[in-house]
């Protein structure tokens, strides 16, 4: 397949529209090596041609048909035309249609066509002019960003102009509203995610077309209105009040609280101070029900401050380097409520639902059916129900275990399982095996404590320790176990449980064998919900005391 890059943006190479068109060429490549299709590309940059204007003379009709009198690099065009089967027309919007060196370059194809008048059979326009050359079979692709937040209505003065060149309906387009994010580094984690969109549908243009499940997802937005306007206000750099030129830094915050989901607003205004320490610029993002503004005097007294080189901050934002990873190394430092940092995501996520209609609740693909989380009180079902019953009836407790390992397993069916939870129904039906044996439940009892403390201890060793598997579930899923910090708090809670349930058989045995017994079960309650409350705080604190630096 020979495929043709017409890339007509000013900028050439470094154009918004050409990244779309480059990850859209790729997935074409990509797909033709996968079937070992013969590929062969070319590109024309527009900007560094010399293609002069149409002088409208009709040399190139009654003259010299077929060549143009302007001798140029327009020739050369009109040969890469008639060469390529696939052409890809990459192009800003400007003005509504496309940039004036692209506008020349097509109005220079008339060489191509014959003078005679005739009828076109599709109903587009009252007249044209047949092809010079047989151009069946060729195909034509239009990959273009605008500046406005959709693409949508904006691109009508586009879609004439090349259903008079190609016929309606003739041809594949892929517009993208707030094209101007895809040359922001702090973005690119959103607009990385629109181009593989695009490169998927270059995939699926060699399999024969692009699926209508892609093209729904083309035709999202990046961000919703709202958030894509500031965005696109503060990049301008200047006061709105004034004009006057804005600092690097205040951009780049302007930017941030942009991203602000007031959906997140938890009932009272909270004050993120960004103090850039290389630059030694201070800024306040206020955060509340309505929406967020960005002070720069007059400060309030802050709930979080985020002490960083904007350098590193920056980085961040580009996905060069990772938060926690960065907080772990101590390239920044975190003060004050460190719950807004946990829940970074819930707060500037970017963007809030947002359908294929470009709105809120428009149109999605497909029904989403939430994933099953974990949760530790299934976990804990049956070592309760064991701990509780075979100190009073080892028989029956025994039994009444095997039946909540029963049930365990039926709440699986709205709970994900973990290595845990199967290793729990394992251990926890062999001790109740042992109590159904006639085993004494001084043995059989502490013998369980032991077993359960041993689960604990021996995941400090492995990937995942066990209360990472449950925790997650509140700070964004498994994400979550990609976060050294949140690996790290997780890991010594793990340990601290696991030595408590690694002694609590010694008072176990030692107090089931005296008068005192009956206080055992009060005891083993007693303790575990005393470790609980602590673990309540640690899971904050240890966080924030490694922040602060």
């Amino acid at each position: 397949m020979k495929i043709l890059v017409i890339n007509g943006s000013p900028k050439g190479l470094k154009s918004n529209s050409y990244k779309l068109a480059s990850a859209f060429l790729d997935g074409m490549r990509s797909e033709m090596q996968r079937t070992g299709e013969e590929v062969q590309t070319e590109e024309i940059l527009v900007n560094q041609m010399e293609i002069k204007p149409c002088l409208g003379c009709f040399y190139c009709w009654n003259k010299t048909p077929g060549t143009c009198c302007i001798q140029d690099d327009m020739q050369q065009v009109i040969e890469k035309l008639l060469w390529a089967d696939v052409t890809i027309w990459s192009f800003p919007l400007y003005y509504y249609t496309v940039p004036g060196r692209l506008k020349t370059l097509i109005d220079r194809q008339l060489p191509m066509e014959l003078p005679f008048m005739t009828q076109r059979e599709d109903g587009i326009g009252n007249g044209a002019h047949p092809p010079r050359y047989d151009m069946s079979g060729k195909k034509t692709v239009l990959i273009s960003t605008c500046g406005f937040y959709t693409a949508e209505g904006n691109y009508d003065g586009v879609y004439s102009l090349f259903d008079h060149m190609c016929g309606k309906e003739q041809y594949t387009a892929i517009f993208c509203g707030q094209g101007e994010l895809f040359r922001v580094p702090e973005l690119s984690p959103k607009t990385q995610e629109y181009l593989e969109h695009v490169r998927n549908a270059g995939r699926e243009y060699v399999q024969g077309g692009i699926s209508e499940e892609t093209v729904q997802k083309l035709k999202q937005l990046l961000f919703p209105k709202e958030v894509f306007e500031r965005m696109a206000d503060a990049s301008l750099g200047i006061t709105q009040e004034i004009g006057e030129k804005e600092t690097d830094a205040l951009i780049f915050t302007r930017q941030m609280a942009a991203l602000y989901q007031k959906s997140s607003y938890a009932g009272r205004e909270q004050v993120l101070e960004l103090y850039y320490t290389d630059i030694e610029e201070r800024y306040q993002i206020v955060m509340g029900k309505e929406g967020s503004e960005v002070l720069t005097d007059h400060l309030k007294t802050y709930t979080t401050r985020i002490e960083t080189p904007i350098t590193v901050w920056r980085s961040i934002a580009a996905g060069e380097i990772r938060g926690d990873e960065a907080l772990m190394k101590q390239l920044y430092k975190v003060k004050g409520d460190f719950d807004l940092m946990i829940k970074w995501d819930k707060y500037f996520g970017g963007a809030d639902s947002v359908g294929a209609s470009g709105e809120k609740g428009g149109k999605t693909v497909g029904i989403h059916v939430p994933d099953k989380e974990t949760n530790m009180n299934v976990l804990l079902i049956p070592w309760i129900v064991f701990w509780v019953a075979a100190p009073i009836n080892g028989y029956w407790g025994g039994l009444a275990c095997i039946g909540a390992c029963v049930l365990m397993q039926l709440l699986f069916y709205r709970h994900k399982k973990t290595i845990y939870d199967f290793l729990t129904g394992v251990v926890a039906v062999g001790c109740s095996i042992t109590a159904l044996l006639g085993v004494p439940e001084r043995i059989v009892v502490p013998l369980s404590y032991l077993a359960f403390g041993m689960m604990w201890t021996a995941s400090c060793f492995v990937k995942i320790p066990l209360t990472a598997h449950y925790s997650m579930n509140a700070y964004d899923g498994e994400k979550a176990l990609e976060n050294p910090l949140f690996m790290k708090t997780n890991r010594i809670l793990t340990l601290m449980w696991g030595i408590l349930y690694l002694l609590t058989p010694v008072w176990t045995y030692a107090m089931m064998g005296t008068d005192i017994g009956y206080l055992t079960g009060a005891v083993n309650s007693i303790l575990p919900f005393a470790l609980g409350i602590f673990t309540g705080w640690f899971q904050k604190w240890y966080p924030a005391k490694v922040a602060r630096g």
